[in-house]
C-alpha cells in the first residue's frame, strides 16, 4: 500500500465541499468525507488501477458525488498525493493552475 499526502488545497476542497453540502442537509457532508475517504484508500491500494487523466496525474471517480481526487504517485517514496478533490463539471483547467 502507497502512503497517502493530501495537499493543503486538496484539503481545503474537501472541507469547502463537505460544509457545503451539510447546508444542503445534515450529515451529507459526513457521507462526502467518508466516500472521500473509501476513494483515496481504495487508489492507496491501487494507484495503477486509476486511469491517467491530465498528463500524470490520475483521477479516482466518486461513485455517489459528482466529484473526483486528482492524485499523482511518487514510486520513489511510494507515496500518492492527492492534488485537489474537485467537482466534475469543472473546469479541470483550474485546479492545474494552482
Amino acid at each position: 500500500m502507497f502512503r497517502i499526502i493530501i495537499l493543503p488545497k486538496a484539503k481545503s476542497d474537501i472541507k469547502d465541499a463537505a460544509e457545503w453540502y451539510n447546508t444542503q442537509k445534515q450529515g451529507l457532508g459526513k457521507r462526502f468525507t467518508n466516500e472521500v475517504r473509501s476513494k483515496v484508500q481504495y487508489a492507496a491500494k491501487n494507484p495503477h488501477a486509476v486511469s491517467i487523466r491530465y498528463d500524470e496525474t490520475r483521477c479516482v471517480v466518486f461513485e455517489t458525488f459528482p466529484y473526483m481526487a486528482h492524485f499523482v504517485i511518487d514510486e520513489d517514496n511510494r507515496t500518492i498525493l492527492i492534488v485537489a478533490v474537485y467537482h466534475t463539471s469543472l473546469n479541470p483547467n483550474q485546479w492545474k493552475n494552482r
